[in-house]
């Protein structure tokens, strides 16, 4: 029997000398090892002294880790012994064995940190199940106050951070997120986006070697301040966004290029559009009005006065009267945002004028064949399209693509775009050699942006600045004077993605109706620097994060209050894998 006891002693204890194994008990569920400490002594916890005076002993039942799921329970005799320290303020004591026992605890060391990385990896319930099915049972309170009293992982000194701007109140209130890009995970919060703040905070941190950042002109300043000798990388996402912008704004001062490429020729029983080929009829409010100012403007200009003088005397913007004084025509400024909306019938409009060409004219007649072909609307649609059929010479010419159609067919990789959406644009191109220029310029510098050839951007603006792209060239303006950092951008592979992932994540945190028990519990994390000073609410608020509890949208509480609130919430959920996360939102 005494080898048997040896080695238990050898397997549960790896034969530590100061615990004896003095009885094993099988009751079919739980199995229950007596064991004691064969020290003579121990040493006060209050003033260190060792003492081996016994003052009396008492049992103490930890639970172990389970043995072919069956519970383990150790029967731990412990001792109190007296401090023979007078000064010391503790009379008596109990020993703890070291690796196995800690005060007040019910479960061994080793059972603890079993269940510390359950909760770190299923959190809450789920994770209480799991160990449920292993044999442990526990609440899942406990699972996350085991998870809570982790110990705090010592913070490295990132080498590449990305840093970025998020909304405490939108438009009012905005404070800084940075982030480790090399582990991606979150580093810090601060309230505000000023540079000084921002260079304060890597003036602390001399280590870092790269920084990735947007285009805002506060980050690419506080990272000049505060980190002289890193790498500056601006964003390839908004570079390209960027770029999409500059083409879209492009695209719309050719406008009438659109319209001229996509007019259909009808035959000669079908009517025609109107004479003066504008979609605004006469007595439009919307289009007398703009004639009426094109023709103020163009008074007032060939009288003599400056734009900026016709701009005091109408009290117009100065971008409204340029757009006026630019203008050949009031046509050209008809560009309402329903002009171009798309509709059910747009599918059934060639099918209209092919049917009103053979000498069909019944809109009921019409709308019951175009209703065999799928059409889901009603016949008041149809007979509206129909009605400038009746009263104009010719038919209304095809609906033409709306700029932003056609800046997403040039922004779209040619061998991703749907063949029919490729002859629209082969027709657009071939009718403006404008825009011809502009996809070419486009295509150019989504090729260095994919294939990191930043080296190629000199010759690149080169060439935009030989075209007649004024968009464009607002574009390379910007381009050229945060140069060094976008050519890191088209170079290096450092980007702010992880960055933006981690702001949609405070945007979900800062919902209110959001469940603080899907994110991971408080663990992981430096939360001495963000926890300093915050009011005794913002405290219960996190214990009732841990517990699992809603807590509500902090409207009236502290900028800093706000800060450490959503930083807590950051850090929780960011090593989650999506899978985990949609385990543990079905369990809750």
């Amino acid at each position: 029997m005494r080898e048997v006891l040896l080695r238990l002693e050898e397997l549960l204890f790896l034969a530590d000398p100061g615990i004896r194994v003095e009885s094993v008990q099988d009751d079919g569920e739980v199995i229950r090892v007596g064991v004691r400490c064969r020290t003579a002594g121990a040493r006060c916890p209050g003033c260190g002294s060792w003492s081996g005076r016994v003052h009396g002993s008492y049992l103490r039942f930890p639970a172990d880790l389970p043995v072919a799921g069956r519970r383990v329970v150790l029967r731990l005799r412990v001792r109190r012994f007296t401090c023979e320290d007078v000064s010391c303020g503790r009379r008596t004591f109990v020993e703890q064995v070291a690796g196995l026992t800690r005060r007040y605890s019910q479960r061994t060391e080793r059972m603890r940190s079993v269940l510390a990385e359950v909760g770190l990896a299923l959190a809450g319930r789920a994770g209480a199940r799991l160990a449920d099915v292993f044999g442990s049972r526990i609440s899942r309170n406990t699972v996350l106050r085991l998870v809570d009293a982790l110990p705090e992982p010592q913070p490295q000194v990132p080498r590449v951070v990305g840093v970025d701007e998020y909304a405490m109140r939108k438009g009012r209130v905005y404070g800084t997120v940075l982030v480790d890009v090399e582990t991606r995970r979150p580093i810090d919060l601060l309230p505000d986006r000023e540079a000084g703040t921002v260079a304060a905070w890597l003036a602390e941190r001399p280590g870092i070697e790269v920084v990735c950042r947007d285009r805002a002109p506060f980050f690419a300043e506080g990272a000049r301040i505060g980190a002289p000798t890193a790498v500056q990388v601006a964003d390839r996402f908004h570079l390209w966004r960027n770029l999409g912008e500059a083409a879209e704004r492009c695209v719309s001062r050719h406008r009438p290029c659109l319209r001229a490429t996509f007019v259909e020729s009808v035959p000669e029983k079908a009517p025609g559009p109107a004479e003066s080929g504008s979609p605004w009829p006469t007595g439009h409010r919307f289009a007398d009005r703009t004639r009426a100012k094109h023709a103020t403007v163009h008074a007032l200009l060939t009288a003599g006065h400056s734009r900026r003088s016709i701009q005091r005397q109408l009290g117009m913007t100065y971008r409204t009267v340029q757009r006026l004084a630019d203008a050949t025509r009031p046509e050209d400024l008809f560009q309402g945002q329903w002009q171009n909306r798309p509709t059910k019938l747009d599918d059934f409009k060639p099918y209209l004028h092919e049917r009103w060409a053979e000498g069909c004219t019944n809109a009921w007649t019409l709308w019951e064949e175009i209703k065999a072909h799928g059409y889901t609307g009603g016949y008041g649609a149809v007979r509206a399209y129909l009605q400038p059929f009746r009263t104009a010479p010719t038919a209304p010419a095809a609906r033409p693509p709306s700029p932003r159609a056609v800046t997403s067919w040039i922004l779209t990789h040619p061998d991703t775009l749907p063949e029919s959406e490729r002859l629209k644009l082969k027709a657009v191109l071939t009718g403006c050699p404008e825009l011809d220029a502009l996809t070419g310029h486009v295509r150019a510098f989504g090729k260095m942006l994919t294939q990191l050839q930043g080296d190629q951007l000199p010759q690149w603006i080169k060439a935009v600045r030989a075209d007649d792209l004024p968009s464009l060239h607002t574009f390379v303006n910007g381009l050229e004077r945060d140069l060094v950092a976008v050519t890191a951008g088209l170079t290096l592979p450092w980007s702010s993605g992880v960055v933006e992932g981690h702001v949609n994540r405070i945007k979900m945190i800062k919902r209110p109706d959001v469940r603080p028990g899907w994110l991971r519990p408080l663990a992981e994390t430096s939360l001495a620097s963000v926890l300093t000073g915050l009011s005794r609410a913002l405290l219960e608020s996190l214990r009732g994060l841990s517990r699992g509890v809603v807590v509500a949208r902090p409207r009236q509480q502290d900028r800093a209050e706000v800060v450490a609130l959503l930083f807590v919430g950051l850090i929780v959920g960011c090593e989650r894998t999506p899978e985990a996360q949609q385990q543990v939102r079905g369990n809750e």
